[in-house]
């Protein structure tokens, strides 16, 4: 009887968590809405986009986790797949993959040798990968709501290859590289005026009440005194 309890309790516990996020994401999507999955993986977020009814550009250049992709989403006519990843322009770069960790695979060196993850972890194996732009994808697929990137160290890169707003993006941030955070709030306010929200971590809250200014972002953040900190910064362009 303990052991169905247990079951249950956790069945419940999945459901309100996957409330959650869907009312979080419902913030920022709504039916039909077109969003890019930048960073994919295996389709976590590709799944709750979906569940909000809107349509999904995903793009994922990792082999594994692309043929995953490939075995959930190929026969569904709401999502697209492309097999690439994203930079500031088009060509070929190099995916260091770590095996034992695929979310961690990563297209900066920064990240592979000073990121939190690099004293316990190897990226054991290269891939070189055809890269696209953005502004690319919005040529071929159409502007989206909402772009969520998440390319382990990668995402200013990913968003120096943006020369127009989207209405709204999420792109991960750590502590331990929160200049780079700077540099991509900085270019972001260079393509158009936007306000900005965080979310700390998978809390899937907001961590302002209404959308600031670059400076009430910093100031709040460096309150926060947590070495791991993480989580997403939420862009509104105006």
């Amino acid at each position: 009887m303990l052991n169905v309890f247990k079951i249950f309790s956790q069945l419940i516990n999945r459901t309100d968590d996957q409330r959650k996020i869907l009312s979080f994401y419902s913030k920022f999507i709504g039916r039909n809405d077109l969003c890019f999955d930048v960073g994919a993986n295996i389709g976590n977020r590709t799944e709750v986009f979906l569940k909000l009814d809107a349509k999904v550009v995903c793009v994922e250049p990792q082999s594994s986790c692309f043929d995953r992709l490939s075995r959930l989403y190929r026969d569904n006519e709401r999502v697209i797949l492309v097999n690439k990843g994203l930079a500031e322009e088009e060509g070929h770069l190099t995916l260091h993959i770590c095996e034992k960790a695929a979310t961690i695979s990563t297209m900066s060196d920064k990240w592979k040798n000073e990121g939190r993850f690099s004293n316990d972890y190897t990226w054991n194996k290269i891939q070189v990968v055809p890269v696209t732009t953005l502004d690319e994808l919005i040529k071929s697929y159409g502007l989206p709501k909402f772009c969520k990137i998440d390319v382990e160290g990668f995402e200013y890169s990913v968003l120096k290859g943006l020369s127009q707003p989207i209405p709204y993006i999420s792109f991960e941030f750590t502590k331990e590289f929160f200049d780079d955070t700077k540099k991509s709030i900085e270019y972001i306010l260079s393509i158009g005026n936007a306000q900005f929200n965080c979310s700390i971590g998978e809390s899937y809250e907001l961590l302002f009440d209404s959308w600031v200014d670059p400076d009430t972002l910093y100031n709040k953040l460096d309150l926060i005194e947590d070495k791991s900190l993480w989580g997403d910064i939420y862009v509104r362009f105006l």
